[in-house]
């Protein structure tokens, strides 16, 4: 469709700034209108509410209704990445590692730029213990968006991590 065409088109141009900005405030700028464009769902308002009221269930700790928020949008469009990558998110916060991880495969097989999965996958991988499984994510988040902090410091801290643990 027109809207998906256009949606596509856009969020392609944003990845290739982001890959190529050197201006750290100009990448924020630019990974904050990827975001909302990935929160936005491209045709049914009604999911990107749905969307919405699941972050806030998340941020209020209320993980369980947050969970069956981002079901209820997953069975809606199974093809919309955020919505799993939202449910990922509260997977891990239940401590869920293994279907956290189920979510977030399905997110970038939708999205494989998307650094937010990514950076999520390292957490995932890390609290399994697969620390070079992690660092691969990171190393990935970290070139699709270079100026993102948190890959960066997380892979040192891997690294420093598998070091102490080969002892």
């Amino acid at each position: 469709s027109l809207a998906n065409e256009d949606y596509k088109m856009q969020i392609d141009k944003l990845f290739d700034q982001l890959k190529n900005t050197t201006d750290y405030e100009s990448s924020k700028k630019i990974e904050s209108e990827i975001w909302n464009l990935w929160t936005t769902h491209p045709s049914e308002k009604s999911l990107t509410t749905l969307l919405s009221d699941g972050s806030s269930y998340m941020s209020q700790n209320k993980l369980q209704t947050a969970y069956d928020t981002f079901t209820k949008t997953i069975e809606l469009d199974p093809n919309w990445a955020e919505a799993w990558n939202k449910r990922a998110t509260v997977l891990y916060l239940m401590g869920k590692y293994e279907l956290s991880q189920a979510d977030i495969d399905k997110v970038l097989k939708l999205e494989k730029r998307h650094f937010g999965a990514l950076s999520g996958q390292g957490l995932v991988q890390t609290a399994l213990k697969n620390y070079q499984k992690a660092i691969d994510s990171y190393i990935e988040a970290h070139k699709i968006h270079p100026n993102m902090k948190s890959p960066l410091i997380m892979i040192e801290k891997l690294q420093t991590q598998i070091k102490k643990e080969s002892i």
